[in-house]
């Protein structure tokens, strides 16, 4: 019996090869109509045999493209309407779009075949992509997914591969980005001009005179030095002689040189300004790293995942080849896969491994303009190697690691931006604006956040104009307009000062916008929530460095009995001066001195110990003067801190070169003694309750650890010593809480929770005392991930409002 029936879909169902999918399975169960790209999604008509059309739709979802992803469906029978074949029509266009954007995803397998096949027209094509793999959100202008509204429109398809794109049979039928040698885009290797007048290189350019829209081929009139495969061969030339390389890949450029040559990477870290903290690195395949690092299977997925992220792995001993200063005095490789055809170029029998470390200026965004690569690097590489298709907007390398037998994400951007978090229930529409230090946006819609990529610190101009170039690109592109703007309640934030100018634009003025201030750690506590699909109330356990409390005094060491609405404030470490205030970030020798004079007065400064050699007496009086007498010194109860004055106490970090440096470097520390046989105790500790509040007192702890000191224990044994305290007060507050309250569920969430060690141990003790627990996964545990929680709480406080 003959039917038909119209079918909408939507979800990861553009850039996926999903109406190709549609048309081959069209034609096998014999139906003819039509299938067309909406703003929505994807729209079906089909008519022929009713059991074929049945069919039809189940094998839609159970042999869907491998990246689509259907969240909604929707199936209406209707009379036939005498279709003689079936088609890919133009997309429709449509002012409300909802429709979900595929990632930048990695070459796949067919591709990567095909660029090491010699007969192949596509042999060594450094752009090559399909249905299945390449460039996305990168290049996405607006939808409905189609060419034109991409950077490759600007590249006319030759006839071979307009062919295959109109062939059903071929894997790039209608692959929007598709390309080849003959019509495709092309590299240049272009020599980087000189450091301005009297500056080498490592000198620091100028800001950019203003922003504008990027160029792809705006370097034609400089001098190139090589092209296409030439330039490819005397790349890889230039980098075995020690030269730095800026290289432009999918989101933006990243700095390269020879990750084995001691010289090549102390030069990229000179010229960098970037003394010491870590550089990630690529290899040509897991076999390679395995010669550096170990690999554990969970994180051999990652590594070979469509998402190619950045993994977190462990040194192997020696780490021979690659050199010791990609990150001195860690036990951990950042490591990546490439990801591009070129990336596969340039490695394939070529190195061991490329440093890839983020091709911009200290504090600044991605780069991703020709024009900006070769002025503003100058001062850093020595060539660029670039392209001419556009990147329209920034993306950089996501960063995981494995911790609890599951992925951690540190850095959630190329790969995985802008698929949303599933919330699974409604929301209004939201803008979370982030706080400051890795900052990340949130706009809600529907069931739908999607957070944005990796902005970074959000503390110049350069930064701020690049959240406002994204934000706008991600309101335009899943049709958002907030109706509630979610903030962080510090009011020196930029992310706040961006909030309360939105709130007062006369272009919003109609709307009657909420504006809503939210609690740091009640975000951080909500986000992990959310990411692990919890409702109702837990214990939220929020350690990190900085976090405006609801007192003005900073936070930082919390515990808290949380749902998605309100908090209360249960625990929290007891308030220690900061002498200098954000200066103890970045000296942690300051917090060592608080701390000191805290539980020692100033009989500390008569200990014959090393620190008393290190620390210049003449600002060690300062320090005292102005805690004495509250000069710049703001309250904190804050655990990062804590940490970073005991890195600094045991003589391991004095002053950090990046953010966490002494926390790191404790952790580090702390490792060498974790799986020996050694029983390492904790040191003893104080809770005090104030006002139905408990407040932990580190005092006893750092008078513990001047007496190891004194009797000249290793410093690893301090370390794992100090971790195991932390670890059992933990435990111990979390106990008082679920007496008093009946909660036996803990969200942990924070930056210090990036901390493998710390939260192993807290995890062992929590689940052998019975609490359920629930770590980040999908989600960062750092302020990367707190535009999440903002976004919920303020949706829930604005319905509650409401009623």
């Amino acid at each position: 019996m003959k039917g038909a029936a119209r079918i909408e879909l939507s979800g990861v169902v553009q850039g996926v090869g999903f109406r190709p999918f549609i048309h081959r399975l069209a034609e096998v169960y014999n139906l003819r109509g039509w299938v067309l790209n909406s703003g929505k999604g994807v729209i079906i008509d089909v008519e022929g045999e009713r059991e074929n059309i049945r069919n039809f739709y189940q094998k839609i979802f159970t042999q869907a493209p491998p990246l689509a992803r259907i969240e909604k469906k929707r199936i209406e029978p209707h009379p036939p309407n005498g279709y003689r074949s079936f088609e890919v029509k133009e997309s429709l266009i449509q002012e409300e779009k909802s429709t979900l954007v595929s990632p930048d995803i990695s070459i796949c397998f067919h591709c990567l075949d095909e660029l090491f096949d010699a007969k192949d027209r596509r042999y060594r094509y450094p752009f090559i992509n399909c249905t299945n793999c390449g460039p996305r959100f990168s290049i996405i202008r607006d939808l409905p997914y189609d060419r034109e509204k991409t950077t490759m429109d600007r590249f006319t398809m030759c006839s071979s591969c307009q062919e295959e794109y109109l062939n059903i049979s071929q894997r790039r039928y209608h692959t929007q980005p598709t390309a080849c040698p003959d019509c495709g885009p092309q590299i240049n290797l272009m020599q980087n001009p000189a450091p301005l007048s009297g500056a080498g290189r490592g000198a620091k350019c100028p800001p950019k005179a203003r922003s504008r829209p990027s160029r792809a081929d705006g370097a034609d009139k400089m001098q190139s030095l090589a092209k296409g495969e030439k330039a490819i061969e005397k790349t890889i030339e230039l980098l075995k002689k020690g030269k730095i390389i800026a290289i432009k890949g999918l989101g933006g450029f990243h700095l390269a040189c020879d990750a084995t040559s001691e010289e090549a990477v102390r030069a990229l870290r000179k010229r960098k300004r970037r003394p010491n903290k870590p550089l990630a690195i690529m290899s040509f395949d897991v076999e390679k790293i395995r010669n550096y690092c170990q690999v554990r299977e969970k994180e051999r997925e990652l590594l070979k995942s469509p998402q190619r992220p950045i993994v977190l792995l462990k040194k192997r001993k020696g780490s021979f080849p690659i050199a010791e200063s990609i990150a001195p005095g860690n036990g951990y490789l950042g490591v990546m896969l490439p990801y591009t055809p070129l990336h596969y170029l340039l490695l394939e029998n070529s190195f061991f491994a490329l440093v890839m470390t983020s091709g911009n200026l200290s504090g600044e965004p991605l780069i991703t303009d020709n024009h900006d690569a070769l002025s503003r690097l100058s001062g850093i590489a020595d060539y660029s190697l670039i392209h001419n298709r556009d990147i329209y907007i920034p993306c950089d390398d996501s960063i995981v690691q494995v911790m609890d037998g599951k992925e951690h994400m540190i850095r959630r951007s190329r790969g995985y931006i802008p698929l949303p978090i599933d919330l699974e229930f409604e929301m209004p529409q939201v803008l979370a604006c982030g706080g400051e230090l890795k900052n990340t946006f949130c706009l809600t819609r529907g069931r739908y956040a999607f957070l944005s990529q990796h902005i970074g610190d959000l503390k110049n101009w350069e930064n701020l104009r690049f959240y406002e170039r994204c934000l706008e690109h991600f309101k335009r592109l899943f049709s958002i307009e907030p109706e509630i703007i979610a903030h962080d309640l510090h009011p020196e934030y930029l992310s706040t000062k961006y909030a309360v100018q939105l709130k007062h634009d006369m272009r919003y003025a109609i709307c009657d916008m909420r504006l809503i201030g939210i609690q740091h750690h009640h975000a951080h506590i909500v986000s992990c929530m959310v990411d692990n699909g919890v409702k109702g109330k837990v214990i939220g356990v929020a350690f990190d460095g900085t976090g405006y409390g609801t007192d003005g005094k900073i936070w930082g060491g919390e515990f808290l009995i949380a749902d998605y609405q309100d908090f209360e404030r249960m625990a929290h470490l007891k308030y220690i001066p900061l002498p200098g205030g954000n200066r103890t970030i970045e000296e942690p020798y300051r917090m060592a001195i608080s701390y000191l004079h805290r539980t020692l007065d100033r009989d500390f400064q008569k200990l014959k110990l090393d620190f008393d050699r290190r620390w210049n007496k003449n600002k060690v009086q300062i320090l005292l003067k102005m805690i004495d007498k509250g000069i710049n010194s703001p309250l904190a109860s804050s655990m990062g801190r804590l940490f970073d004055a005991v890195s600094s106490l045991i003589g391991i970090c004095d002053i950090s070169s990046y953010e966490a440096q002494a926390a790191i470097e404790l952790q580090q520390e702390a490792e060498k003694v974790t799986g020996s046989k050694l029983r390492v105790p904790g040191y003893q500790f104080e809770m005090e309750e104030e006002k139905g509040i408990f407040i932990i007192n580190p005092e006893p702890i750092i008078l513990g650890i001047v007496e190891d000191l004194k009797k000249k224990v290793a410093r690893p044994i301090i370390a794992a010593k100090f971790h195991n305290t932390v670890a059992e007060f933990t435990l111990d507050i979390c106990r008082c809480l679920k007496k008093k309250t009946g909660v036996d569920r803990v969200a942990l969430s924070g930056g210090v929770f990036q901390n493998r060690l710390l939260l192993k141990k807290i995890l062992e003790r929590l689940r052998e005392n019975s609490f359920t627990c629930y770590t980040h996964s999908k989600v960062p545990t750092n302020d990367g991930g707190i535009s999440l929680g903002q976004a919920v709480i303020a949706a829930k406080q604005y319905q509650a409002c409401s009623l």
